[in-house]
């Protein structure tokens, strides 16, 4: 993450100050020799290079120091100031080093947190004085800010006022690392400094008892030192934490959050428009971030497309059970569509291919729930990804609308109105009769697989796209990468001539059968693809399909 976060406190004498700052340097950002000091003023620095010592690995025991900012001006308080020598951490892995010292190495950088430091302790005030507020703009960059008191027992107040900020230039970035650094900006700021101060604020109220003194005399500029204890005008945060190792502490803080940050946002390169697949993948992801990530809003039941229903989310579905699906029990595994073809042969192959790709329901029955769902899942290269709703393993029957691939146990019986009205493919999986040893080649080749289906027959020949995919399958001068990037380009022509047929069909008006043949046509399509076509319209992205629907309304009303 190419951010710097910083440490800041409200000074008694010399206002805003920054404290304690962290930021990310990659091998060809070398440290400046243009310095700034306290004020802003010009200097050399003298120290050596951050990247002296590249094997230093980026964990708490391999903190090592490096010479940073000498002494800093007289008129900087023992508050003001936090370390003479600053600390590196190298992550070798990703190829960066994280330096922490009082102040940025280079000007305009220090500019930039001395300007943020300012306004996030004076003219940025969150609603309750303690807490995260946003602010910026794209010449001075973009900041959160974190505000919080530690007490003081000799502090004007009884506490002083710092703040955790991380200022960038991504706007968007930053807004999207709220959720994240926000709650481990409050972390650091209530484990790592006001408990401790809290600790010894306690101890020195009982020694040291400063509020009653306070409230019964008069103060004016002659007696405020004497007051205060006539200490130092302030203290600094390792005096007030009891900590030696504070800056230590929050170094390896800040390491982690801008490291972990980086690391939880990443960018899709995309070599072309996204694939149907691509974009039922962004719309599965879940909607969180407090609303700063929001790819894609479903509503639930809405009435401009038609929605599937969410068997995984569905609650008359025993969650328990499906989650004890995705545990391995040990049974034999299909390991991909070539190896499920070998189990059943070529002519029971075309019948399940046939049921997948029209949309009937598929159902295995067995005892293994790694065999079932590895079974099913090497079918999910057939369809699009919006076509395949699976339920691996349940201990009851599921309705067809909800799930199109089921796994169950073998004593479920199929409901009667399933057996009479329902397409289906029942498929019984029986353990061999002798016991196999793991020595044997295919641990599944003594399987039984045996085929039930409804009284619906299929068709003699199968749909054109699956004629196609199927040869890809057989052909074994395919290697197994070539031939998962031919079914995807097999799928994909044919998504789009569904789109097409969507947009013709729903958001067209009413058609003729006329017109619908000569689109068939047109497209390419013949009669035995129909099935195919209108099962795989359900398997449109909502986004594609309210696009559609809402520029038919707008060209309608128009």
């Amino acid at each position: 993450m190419n951010a710097i976060i910083s440490l800041c406190h409200f000074c008694e004498l010399h206002g805003p100050k920054v404290l304690f700052c962290t930021q990310p340097l990659h091998p060809e950002e070398k440290p400046g020799e243009n310095d700034v000091d306290g004020d802003g003023v010009q200097r050399r620095v003298t120290s050596p290079s951050i990247f002296s010592d590249p094997q230093t690995p980026l964990t708490p025991t391999g903190v090592s120091s490096a010479n940073s900012l000498p002494n800093y001006k007289n008129d900087l308080c023992e508050g003001c100031t936090s370390v003479h020598l600053g600390f590196v951490s190298h992550d070798e892995e990703a190829n960066v080093s994280y330096m922490s010292s009082q102040r940025p190495q280079h000007r305009d950088v220090f500019a930039m947190i001395r300007q943020a430091c300012i306004r996030s302790l004076s003219c940025e005030v969150c609603p309750d004085r303690e807490g995260p507020i946003f602010f910026g703009d794209d010449q001075q960059g973009n900041t959160i800010s974190y505000t919080f008191y530690i007490k003081d027992n000799q502090a004007r107040g009884m506490q002083r006022l710092y703040s955790i900020i991380v200022v960038m230039m991504d706007k968007i970035y930053l807004l999207n690392s709220w959720p994240f650094l926000v709650p481990n900006m409050e972390i650091v700021a209530n484990k790592l400094l006001k408990s401790k101060a809290n600790k010894v604020f306690e101890e020195e109220k009982v020694k040291f008892p400063q509020r009653q003194d306070r409230t019964h005399s008069r103060v004016n500029p002659m007696n405020y030192l004497h007051q205060r204890g006539g200490n130092k005008p302030a203290r600094s945060l390792v005096e007030l934490t009891d900590d030696k190792q504070v800056f230590k502490r929050l170094h390896m803080a800040f390491v982690w959050m801008l490291k972990a940050c980086g690391n939880r946002l990443s960018e899709t390169l995309l070599e072309g428009p996204p694939t149907e697949d691509t974009i039922i993948d962004m719309e599965k992801q879940e909607v969180v971030e407090e609303g700063f990530v929001m790819l894609y809003s479903k509503k639930v039941g809405g009435e401009d497309v038609e929605e599937g229903v969410d068997a995984v989310s569905d609650p008359s579905v025993n969650q328990s059970a499906i989650k004890e699906a995705l545990k391995d029990d040990g049974s034999p595994e299909i390991t991909d569509i070539r190896h499920l073809l070998k189990l059943l042969g070529p002519k029971r192959f075309d019948i399940l291919a046939h049921h997948v790709v029209i949309g009937n329901q598929v159902i295995v029955r067995g005892n293994g729930r790694t065999l079932m769902r590895s079974f099913l899942d090497a079918l999910t290269c057939l369809l699009p990804k919006g076509c395949y709703r699976a339920i691996p393993y349940s201990d009851v029957y599921v309705e067809s609308y909800k799930c199109n691939f089921l796994g169950l146990p073998p004593k479920i019986q199929l409901p009667p109105h399933v057996s009479k009205n329902e397409p289906f493919l029942l498929i019984d999986v029986f353990e061999p009769n002798g016991e196999k040893t793991k020595t044997d080649p295919d641990l599944l080749a003594g399987y039984v697989f045996k085929f039930s289906t409804s009284a619906e027959l299929l068709p003699d020949s199968v749909p054109t796209v699956l004629d196609r995919m199927e040869r890809a399958i057989k052909n074994e001068n395919l290697c197994l990468d070539v031939l998962e990037h031919s079914l995807v380009c097999y799928k994909e022509e044919w998504m789009n001539k569904v789109k097409v047929l969507f947009k013709f069909t729903k958001a067209g008006g009413g058609r003729s059968e006329e017109d619908t043949n000569n689109l068939f046509k047109v497209v390419g399509a013949i009669d035995v693809d129909k099935p195919l076509l209108s099962f795989w319209m359900k398997g449109l992205s909502d986004q594609y399909k309210k696009h559609i629907l809402a520029a038919s309304k707008h060209s309608q009303s128009t």
